[in-house]
């Protein structure tokens, strides 16, 4: 039972959270002021009073996790942080968005401030990943200790989450709050700031419909409490939110979604519930004017009420408190469970099991130089022969698990056993493969989350053309430098009767632009074997897609002999000659075997062309200057790149005189053999490409 009392104490430390979030803002010369002065009650609630959590050990696995989707509140949660002793000071809340060197940026961002969970910003997403959050909290317990009652578990956890309308509005936090809904997380609470206020004005020019009827036409729980008063008055009735979120943790079979309206900026004289305080500071004198209604000196900056400071840092005592007896609980567990606990200790470390490249072996066993498979195909072994050695590896596909070959062989899926349905009958809450359903923007959010809110590793399938709706969190997933994998079938025109709609052509170049991104295209089943092994061996962190082809392409005896020493390097010679060479072909994907036919092609001519695989230009920039030199020696002019898709990201390979063979213009209808054909991507055209290049090379 949580303590519904509330202290003279803990209202001087909210009032204290006001003026310090107003200051910041100020000092900084820009910001979100208004929200972090009236979330300032909600925020110091569930810190002080729900949120599980010791600021001593930031990473403590037992914690709960809090996610502040609308990240431009970031003060919000600063200076939370701040009261509760996880090391940020009083000079870090003063360099609120200042250089590179900063701790509280305009934003959260994960590794950056103790106690930041995700890096939010980009509206609804914070929301959306939550739901991942949760999804992993379910998959791990499940994973380690499915059999222990609800709530008694040391792989018990809750996810809580501050939104507002922004969050809300953006149509993917209506793909994942769907799904959580579907899937019945009730681990999860979020916590719906309803101040009617946005950007341009308040919100109801845009939004007006009723956000608690949509959550339990969701099938979450839904409850609300109003700091706006019937006869108008404004009250910050904390211990009345206490009481609606205590109610709220009695019911463990839903999401949760809180609705509390409040004002903006409250009680900003000048300011309260005026658009302006959303974006903008408030101005010396409207941040006077506050400190003076909340009883601070106006001519004073960052004052600090010492004594309600320490009483807000007695958090920590009781998170202390919170983890030792954690502690002890897990290694209960440990004694009864060791080898549970020793798979643990190995997915905390982030560890492979010892048979893992033994199963990528025993797999590449089987493949036959000369057979036709598609990429998808091999990706779809790869992923099984992964799967059966690693239990934390799962993950799905937007819709798509059969063409995409995301469904891992025999497992359950993840959902209650009430939605079973007759193609997928078995069904539990721990299950293993997922299905997002049409929600490729959700499915991206949602493994992000699963990667930052537990010690499993996710994955993700659709057809490459509809990676585009989730591209905002494929840039999310890059910019927090998390090894989300991404699988993206149906990697070209040659996917054919669907049509241009389905054809991706500029969809390589695009994602190749995101930094701290790689781009996988394998061109055979060696190459998609060694591309599972290198993305899960690899030291970095980075996400990938692996982009493979619906078709099926050439078991090349080229690849069969070099892959597993030349995948991981990104790029590397698949074909050479005696002596230098006197045109370089390079290529990705089904593209590669029109390069090695041209260079045999080239060679009865007496043409010497060395060919190379560039299976990931990102994996290739990572290696030191002599290996990229020894595979494209500055000396040799004359290049050619193959790749059915825009030529713009190769010209950094291409110099002054290579020649692109590419694609241009978008798909066509037809079939997709005759697709490659009508476009240039064939062996005769890579052959006139090089005669062209070395031409203009001498």
């Amino acid at each position: 039972m949580t303590d519904n009392t509330w202290s003279e104490l803990d209202e001087r430390a909210i009032k204290m959270a006001k003026v310090l979030s107003a200051d910041a803002v100020q000092k900084a010369g820009s910001g979100h002021p208004g929200s972090p002065i009236s979330l300032a009650p909600i925020a110091y609630t569930l810190y002080q009073r729900f949120i599980k959590h010791d600021p001593s050990d930031p990473n403590w696995a037992g914690r709960d996790r809090f996610i502040l989707s609308g990240g431009h509140a970031s003060l919000t949660q600063y200076v939370q942080l701040y009261f509760s002793g996880y090391g940020l000071t009083l000079d870090d809340l003063k360099y609120f968005r200042g250089g590179k060197d900063t701790r509280t940026p305009g934003h959260p961002e994960v590794g950056l401030t103790p106690g930041i969970e995700m890096t939010t910003g980009p509206l609804g997403q914070g929301l959306a990943s939550a739901v991942g959050f949760a999804y992993g909290q379910r998959f791990e317990r499940g994973l380690l200790d499915p059999d222990t009652e609800a709530g008694k578990s040391p792989f018990d956890h809750k996810v809580w989450v501050i939104c507002g309308e922004g969050d809300v509005e953006e149509g993917v936090s209506s793909e994942a709050s769907s799904l959580a809904g579907n899937q019945e997380l009730g681990n999860l609470f979020v916590i719906f700031d309803a101040n009617h206020i946005q950007i341009e004005g308040e919100t109801k020019i845009a939004f007006a419909e009723d956000v608690l009827k949509r959550y339990e036409a969701y099938g979450w729980y839904t409850d609300e409490i109003s700091f706006i008063q019937p006869d108008g008055s404004y009250k910050e009735d904390i211990e009345g939110l206490t009481k609606v979120l205590e109610k709220a943790e009695q019911v463990t079979d839903r999401p949760h979604f809180i609705k509390v309206d409040t004002l903006i900026a409250w009680p900003t004289p000048g300011k309260t519930n005026d658009p302006s305080s959303h974006g903008s500071a408030l101005g010396d004198e409207a941040v006077a004017a506050l400190k003076k209604v909340l009883g601070f000196d106006p001519a004073k900056t960052f004052e600090i009420d010492e004594e309600a400071l320490a009483h807000a840092r007695e958090v920590a005592q009781r998170g202390a408190q919170a983890h030792a007896e954690w502690d002890e609980a897990l290694a209960q567990w440990r004694s009864a469970n060791p080898d549970k606990a020793a798979l643990y200790d190995r997915i905390k470390a982030g560890e492979l099991p010892e048979d893992f490249d033994k199963a990528i072996d025993d797999l590449e066993a089987t493949f036959e130089v000369g057979s036709k498979v598609a990429t998808r195909k091999a990706s779809g072994a790869a992923l099984n022969a992964v799967a059966a050695v690693m239990p934390e590896l799962w993950g799905g596909s937007a819709d798509l698990g059969g063409s995409n070959n995301t469904n891992i062989k025999g497992a359950q899926s993840f959902a209650p056993a009430k939605y079973a349905t007759t193609q997928w009958p078995n069904c539990s809450i721990y299950g293993r493969q997922l299905h997002f359903g049409v929600r490729e923007f959700a499915s991206g959010c949602i493994t992000n989350g699963i990667l930052l809110g537990s010690d499993t590793r996710p994955f993700s399938g659709t057809f490459f053309q509809f990676a585009d709706y989730e591209r905002a969190a494929v840039r999310l997933a890059a910019l927090m430098e998390i090894p989300n994998l991404f699988i993206w079938t149906h990697d070209s025109v040659a996917l054919g009767e669907d049509g241009p709609t389905h054809q991706p052509i500029e969809h390589l170049d695009s994602f190749r632009a995101i930094p701290q991104f790689e781009v996988v295209r394998p061109a055979d089943e060696w190459e998609t074997a060694e591309a599972y092994r290198a993305f899960f061996e690899k030291d970095n962190t980075l996400p990938a897609a692996l982009v493979l082809t619906r078709q099926g392409v050439p078991t090349l005896a080229e690849t069969a002999a070099k892959a597993k020493e030349g995948v991981k390097k990104g790029g590397y010679i698949l074909v050479d000659t005696e002596g230098d060479p006197d045109v370089i072909i390079m290529a990705t994907g089904s593209e590669v075997q029109w390069a090695v036919e041209a260079a045999k092609k080239l060679a009865d001519e007496g043409v010497k062309a060395r060919v190379v695989s560039m299976v990931c230009m990102e994996w290739f920039e990572d290696q030191d200057e002599d290996y990229k030199e020894s595979v494209l020696p500055a000396s040799v002019k004359a290049r050619v790149s193959v790749e059915a898709g825009l030529a713009q990201p190769w010209y950094k390979y291409l110099g002054t005189y290579g020649k692109p063979v590419s694609i241009e213009q978008f798909g066509l209808q037809g079939d997709g053999t005759q697709n490659m054909i009508d476009l240039g991507i064939t062996a005769e055209h890579v052959v006139e490409a090089a005669k062209a290049s070395i031409e203009a090379a001498r």
